[in-house]
């Protein structure tokens, strides 16, 4: 897999068409989710985007500005193409932004909002959970916290 992050103004047309068609693919018909995916915060993102030997974005996730969702820097929109499930996308993909993040933003932690059934990945990679379960979207979530 070949990653990259780039800020939303660096986007290709190309690149930002692909992140959004992942999102809805994954968030609104497999999760049978409709919620409001452009909420206006793509555009103080990071958003690192990876792609299989074939060029199709198989995972990706965006990384946000202290403010924009939460005091600290966070990660959000995580997603991993069904055909790339099981292989260590997820892991790849939130390692490369976390050390994005010690690397550009030099910030004390980073926060997330999880969905509920994925806690113990998180928690494998140093999240903590800082919440108590709650409905975003109709899906339980819980807030973490990874402190750098």
């Amino acid at each position: 897999m070949k990653c990259v992050i780039k800020k939303f103004d660096d986007l290709t047309v190309r690149e930002l068409y692909d992140c959004m068609a992942l999102r809805f693919e994954v968030f609104v018909i497999e999760q049978t989710c409709l919620y409001q995916d452009i909420d206006g915060k793509d555009q103080a993102s990071y958003h690192l985007m990876c792609r299989d030997e074939n060029g199709k974005l198989q995972g990706y996730l965006r990384i946000l500005d202290a403010g924009v969702s939460y005091d600290e820097v966070s990660i959000g929109r995580v997603v991993v193409g069904s055909e790339a499930r099981a292989t260590g996308l997820g892991r790849l993909i939130m390692t490369e932004a976390i050390e994005f993040i010690r690397a550009v933003y030099h910030q004390e932690a980073i926060r997330i909002s999880a969905q509920a059934y994925l806690l113990k990945f998180y928690k494998s990679l140093g999240f903590e959970a800082v919440s108590e379960e709650y409905l975003e979207d109709d899906i339980p979530h819980v807030e973490m916290l990874m402190k750098l």
